[in-house]
């Protein structure tokens, strides 16, 4: 296996081994939205850059409750995650142009789940070729940018987009 060197995960890796608590109730609470990646709040809900991308602007929305069953998600909640999800296929639309998107939640560690006791939503912008070979050969991702980028990005198209801004609404 050949390596690729990425000192700027380095950070996150120690944290990760020493943190026992839930990595999405510790990022609601932390205050600082540009160090947790949190690009946009909501009222039940929170959208956070996955730290771990599949693709760049990969998302994930998740309740402030700490709650691992989504079928006992009050109304309100399941509700604002919906129109949570409408908002973000907006804004990863006017900022990445995808193709397609792939969007679900992974209810359980059997069925892919690397946080099992807070459910969230992935969403994932898609082109033509986006997994290429590297994954499959050499087991690494390339991602063309980094969190601190997309967070830049993306933060100032919810804050605008959340206030009613113009422009295409599909997605």
């Amino acid at each position: 296996m050949e390596y690729i060197p990425a000192p700027w995960r380095g950070k996150y890796v120690r944290q990760v081994r020493r943190k026992k608590g839930c990595i999405f109730c510790e990022a609601a609470r932390l205050g600082d939205d540009a160090a947790s990646f949190i690009v946009h709040r909501g009222r039940h809900n929170f959208i956070i850059l996955n730290k771990f991308p599949y693709t760049p602007g990969h998302l994930m929305i998740a309740p402030y409750r700490h709650l691992s069953v989504f079928a006992r998600a009050p109304k309100e909640a399941s509700d604002e995650l919906a129109d949570l999800l409408k908002l973000s296929l907006r804004v990863l639309k006017k900022a990445y142009r995808p193709q397609g998107f792939n969007a679900g939640l992974n209810l359980g560690r059997s069925a892919g789940a690397g946080v099992v006791d807070h459910y969230h939503l992935h969403v994932v912008p898609r082109w033509p070729g986006d997994s290429n070979f590297m994954p499959l050969v050499s087991r690494t991702r390339v991602v063309i940018e980094d969190l601190d980028q997309t967070y830049s990005r993306l933060a100032p198209l919810f804050a605008k987009e959340a206030a009613g801004g113009e422009g295409e609404k599909g997605g």
